[in-house]
């Protein structure tokens, strides 16, 4: 079924309530919906609107899924109506969001843990790079393995769901808090991150989340605003998004995650077109249970909640943390009753404003992906650590529920990951300028400087620390419920100095010294000064608020141009959230620039890696660096100098054109493209051959309806060519290329859609003087659009542009295409 997804202008739908209800202070209403003529189309015209859709599909266990859903069928039957509530319903516990044990079914509840880089609330466990670190990798082992061995600690530990990975935000604006949690504005390398992300977690035995849908752009006013008597001052931003542009960038992602097979999707804080995402029926029902084939529970963000009943049939499944927000403050004992689900749900089935049915869909698509996991199989209980790390519930207020030793043993499931997590983040460093002062070779003296090489002062765990309490020490990981506790991390200043001793180099550190933010650096040293300078600077970045600037914090531009005025081998090292503006990048004393990320607990030893050449740099800007802050376009919504409850509005008005896609658009100069890297060797690219999968001419317009699977109709999901470029290593060490894949679509295609766009990437290590062919799969999604009015993905007639290179404004081979001819239908 096809539904469109329109800022509506000349109607207006008319709710007209038939039985309302009140619950918890809640007004719950069933409505008839009809269409009418606005009274003022102006004022209707402020803000974006979502179409209803009802009802909610019901999950068919369709795909691998089958015999679990079959087992999900009969543990429904043998509960009771309290039950099934109970099973929708987060409840106080052990773990970040809990659903309580049914023992008599031998059912041991599910313990739901943060987050995308590592388990946050346990010990003795690993703290890996994070997606934007993963995504700059190009890497599809990468970001597999990562997953893989995230999931097995998180199984170990007794897991049952990781609420990982995220890919919303994707990075529409670049100053997001949250964009260093998830991969790249580019939805193409966003989504092979998430479906592989995915694929590791699950294959580990535990239950991956995909978050946040959709387009949660920012973090100011991501929730309503109260008054203290508990009323709404001003709503959550509304993200108002255009049909085109929702499925071009913001779902394609998640199309990816649904596709993989995941088992669950977070819905956002914020509104969407008007209506919030965790209660908007066109999202939850219609793109993603209707559209997509989602056959998964969608979970909400933690007190993102804000109806009972009408939530539940606008899509919702399971209320996380199963309170409401506004309860909390006034109900000191966190307990099942102040949820707007819990004891709402049976009240509404009992007295008919929610079928039964829609109740038993809910429990069925919560558990079908626990038995697909076998996660009913001798799983692990909840380790001790987090009972006694969890800071989320007072222990007496759910201790006598959980079947829970108090013990102060824990498992340390931290493996070999160590050694993953700093190859990994090797391969992620990304090389942007080199003047041959890399890789060093037994330098005589290094100074090492900047606030970013040595030990924090905050402990193994500052979630919501600002700036300005973590001026001291090296980022390894943002802040947030994406954050993570660190019971290791080896800082860039040891592992130098480790490794600096193997060659005899003195090596001298000025860390936080005050001088070096003025000019004469010089006088920190009395004879001739180090051969090589490493300057380490960062940002910070985290939930709950969003970056200010794209500046390195604690004045490092200043830092830079202070050692280098006195060093003339000055090396700059950044561990960032993303983005950076670089302003010294073409200082003639700044001979070499390695962007880190956040690298995770090996960052030390996986940046010296790369310092010494023991790895090649391999990692490719997953976004582009411009030269100035105000060359980025779609900004963060700050303020708003208006009082009315629904003002706070962010309108998508870029529409496709984020990132790359803007810049190439308007022919704006940048300081580093998307997909931009450099490496210790050189790399050459030679003959572009296309093949189409299909016979002449049998290509269609629209894909052939086919029953929808997850991830959509199948048909999308077909090879319809293969592109085959040969690359040789033209240098003279071992290095990894990345050769990518770019579109331009034809003429005929609407207006607005950006100059080129990723469809395919390889990461292929090579011998200095090897020659490898590299294969790229084009499915029909990829050379398709949205379709605004025939609500399909079509593919537009006239001749495609397919162009390989190095990076998104490095293309050296092309040739061209023709799916469909200009009269085919």
């Amino acid at each position: 079924m096809a539904f469109l997804f329109t800022i509506l202008s000349g109607l207006l739908l008319l709710a007209v309530p038939i039985d309302a209800q009140v619950y918890m202070g809640e007004e719950r209403s069933s409505y008839a919906f009809t269409w009418v003529q606005p009274l003022n189309t102006t004022i209707l015209g402020q803000y974006g609107h979502s179409e209803p859709v009802y009802p909610s599909p019901r999950t068919t266990g369709s795909g691998e899924w089958a015999e679990a859903y079959e087992k999900a069928r009969n543990f429904v039957t043998e509960l009771t109506l309290a039950e099934k509530s109970d099973m929708v319903t987060g409840a106080p516990g052990p773990c970040v969001g809990n659903i309580y044990a049914i023992p008599r079914l031998n059912f041991s509840g599910l313990c739901l843990q943060d987050g995308p880089v590592s388990l946050r609330v346990a010990d003795y466990v690993s703290v890996f790079p994070s997606g934007v670190t993963v995504a700059a990798s190009w890497d599809k082992a990468v970001m597999y393995e990562r997953n893989l061995a995230m999931g097995r600690e998180f199984r170990a530990k007794g897991a049952h769901v990781a609420l990982a990975p995220s890919v919303g935000p994707m990075g529409r604006c670049v100053y997001s808090g949250r964009n260093w949690e998830g991969f790249s504005p580019d939805p193409y390398l966003s989504g092979v991150a998430m479906e592989l992300g995915i694929k590791g977690l699950q294959d580990a035995g535990v239950q991956a989340v995909a978050k946040h849908l959709i387009a949660n752009e920012q973090e100011i006013q991501r929730n309503p605003l109260y008054y203290s008597n508990g009323t709404v001052q001003f709503e959550a931003i509304s993200s108002n998004v255009d049909d085109r542009t929702l499925h071009e960038l913001y779902l394609w992602p998640f199309a990816n995650a649904v596709h993989a097979g995941v088992s669950s999707v977070m819905c956002s804080y914020q509104r969407l077109n008007g209506s919030y995402a965790c209660q908007n029926s066109k999202l939850l029902n219609g793109l993603l249970k209707d559209e997509l084939g989602f056959q998964g529970y969608v979970v909400s963000d933690w007190y993102a909640l804000h109806a009972g009943v009408d939530a539940a049939e606008a899509g919702m499944d399971m209320d996380m943390p199963g309170t409401s927000r506004y309860n909390r403050t006034v109900v000191p004992e966190l307990g099942r009753m102040s949820s707007f689900f819990g004891g709402n749900i049976t009240t509404g089935v009992r007295n008919g404003s929610l079928e039964e049915t829609r109740l038993d869909d809910m429990v069925t698509r919560i558990m079908t992906p626990y038995f697909y996991l076998h996660q009913d199989e001798a799983y692990p209980m909840v380790d001790a650590s987090s009972i006694f790390l969890n800071t989320f519930y007072n222990q007496s207020s759910w201790l006598r529920d959980w079947n829970i030793t108090q013990d102060t043993s824990v498992r340390d499931v931290r493996e070999n990951h160590a050694q993953i997590i700093r190859r990994h983040a090797a391969e992620s460093t990304v090389l942007l300028k080199n003047n041959n002062a890399l890789p060093l070779n037994a330098p005589r003296y290094i100074g090492i400087f900047g606030n970013d090489a040595g030990e924090g002062q905050n402990g193994p765990l500052n979630r919501f620390g600002s700036p300005d309490s973590l001026e001291y020490g090296t980022y390894a990981v943002g802040g947030g419920s994406g954050a993570a506790r660190l019971t290791d991390l080896v800082t860039p200043q040891e592992a130098i100095k480790a490794r600096a001793s193997q060659d005899g180099t003195v090596v001298e550190s000025w860390l936080n010294n005050p001088l070096i933010a003025e000019s004469d650096v010089a006088s920190l040293w009395s004879y001739q000064g180090p051969d090589v300078c490493l300057v380490f600077l960062k940002s910070w970045a985290r939930e709950v608020i969003d970056r200010e600037t794209l500046q390195l914090d604690w004045n490092g531009t200043q830092v830079v141009k202070s050692v280098a005025s006195a060093c003339n081998n000055t090396i700059v090292i950044t561990h960032s959230a993303g983005v950076n503006v670089l302003p010294f990048a073409d200082h003639p004393n700044v001979t070499a620039i390695l962007l880190a990320h956040y690298p995770g607990q090996e960052s030390g030893n996986s940046i010296t890696d790369v310092l010494y050449g023991a790895v090649n740099p391999s990692g490719r800007l997953p976004y582009t660096i411009a030269y100035d802050e105000a060359d980025y376009n779609a900004p963060i919504v700050t303020d708003i100098q208006t009082t009315g409850v629904d003002d706070w509005q962010s309108w998508f008005d870029e529409r496709l054109e984020i990132d790359y896609r803007y810049f190439d658009a308007h022919n704006i100069p940048v300081r580093y493209e998307f997909g931009y890297g450099l490496s210790y060797t050189t790399f050459a690219m030679f003959d572009i051959m296309l093949e189409s999968t299909q016979q002449l001419g049998s290509i269609s317009r629209f894909p052939v309806e086919e029953p929808v699977a997850p991830g959509g109709n199948p048909e999308l999901w077909q090879t319809l060519y293969n592109v085959r470029v040969d690359v040789t290593n033209t240098g003279r060490v071992r290095g990894s290329a990345v050769p990518q894949l770019y579109l331009s679509f034809p003429d005929s295609t609407p207006l607005g859609t950006p100059p080129r766009q990723l469809r395919g990437f390889e990461k292929v290590e090579l011998a200095p003087g090897e020659r490898r062919t590299v294969a790229f799969a084009l499915i029909r999604r990829d050379i398709s659009y949205w379709d605004v009015v025939s609500q399909e993905w079509a593919i537009p007639s006239g001749e495609f542009v397919v162009s390989a290179g190095f990076s998104s404004r490095d293309l050296v081979v092309s040739t061209n295409m023709t799916p469909i001819a200009s009269t085919s239908v």
